[in-house]
């Protein structure tokens, strides 16, 4: 009787992992992770220092901006970064360099989610017509996040000076228990 239960016992922390995973995800056809990245965009612009761009203000100034992927997100990061520079620093961004009295390189260095996953699980990858992925949570952390960040080189061309690099993640978690997520954190904002 007692090897028997020691035998199924093993068998069940067999079957049932602790793991932590991180997954990138390039997809943003959820609302959440439209929210979570776009307001890690909002929050990244509104960290720019108002001392060093205050210096900038009625001035026309250049912007060049460069990321290794998503042209799309690039984009909108470029439009929320200029919007950013006229409202709150009066700075007129200029399309031509010739027409800049400054220059503004900008260098994203994210704009993505993530998802991490800490806890215990039971994987159903070996069930038949199951994908390999799946898994129950039997407890678990699951954090989703919008990161954004980017570092800068500014003033005029050939007398640039490298900004700090700055960063804003937005997040939103959720216990995971079998059949259940409750979330922890909400990514909505309300003005």
């Amino acid at each position: 009787m007692i090897k028997r239960n020691v035998v199924f016992l093993c068998l069940i922390l067999f079957c049932i992992t602790a793991c932590s995973t991180r997954e990138l995800r390039d997809s943003y056809s959820g609302s959440t992770s439209q929210k979570l990245l776009t307001h890690s965009i909002d929050d990244l612009v509104g960290k720019l220092s108002s001392e060093e761009f205050a210096d900038y203000r009625g001035k026309s100034l250049f912007v060049e901006t460069h990321f290794i992927d998503s042209p799309e997100i690039k984009q909108y990061a470029d439009r929320r970064l200029t919007v950013e520079l006229g409202n709150r620093f009066g700075i007129n961004v200029v399309a031509e360099p010739d027409l800049a009295d400054e220059a503004l390189i900008v260098f994203y260095t994210s704009l993505a989610t993530d998802i991490d996953n800490f806890g215990v699980t039971l994987p159903l990858g070996y069930i038949p017509g199951v994908d390999q992925s799946t898994e129950l949570n039997v407890l678990s952390l699951e954090k989703f996040h919008g990161v954004s960040e980017m570092y800068y080189f500014i003033g005029e061309m050939g007398a640039l000076t490298r900004g700090k690099t700055i960063r804003a993640v937005v997040k939103t978690d959720a216990l995971g228990l079998p059949f259940i997520t409750i979330p922890l954190s909400n990514v909505d904002r309300s003005e």
